[in-house]
């Protein structure tokens, strides 16, 4: 039932109500799909298939399903993966010895004991 260049539509997940094309069979229950959807490893419990069975060879590239996408009407959107941004070093915060000095508590003051002086 999903052999390869089947047209399935997805019916669960993010992708949801999209079309897609079986690229691959990998096990018993997952196939790989490529389309309007994002190209990955589904469930055939998560996609419908469709009448319609599309010449396509085993594994076939992103760009090879694109130009097929195209020929039936269907335009699909390229996504560029997020550029990871630059992050500012963290730097040490360096205090002078004046600071330090005033945060520190200050000194408890100590009861000094005089001596008592007796007369002899």
């Amino acid at each position: 039932m999903f052999e390869i260049g089947r047209l399935c539509i997805k019916i669960a997940g993010r992708d949801a109500g999209k079309k897609c094309i079986v690229v691959e069979v990998l096990e018993k229950n997952y196939v790989l799909i490529d389309g309007l959807t994002r190209r990955r490893k589904c469930n055939i419990a998560h996609i419908e298939p469709l009448k319609d069975i599309i010449k396509i060879k085993k594994n076939a590239s992103h760009e090879e399903v694109k130009k097929i996408f195209k020929k039936l009407g269907l335009e699909i959107k390229d996504s560029k993966p997020k550029k990871a941004g630059i992050k500012p070093k963290k730097s040490k915060v360096v205090k002078k010895k004046s600071e330090v000095r005033e945060t520190k508590k200050p000194a408890k003051k100590e009861n000094k004991i005089e001596p008592v002086k007796t007369k002899k």
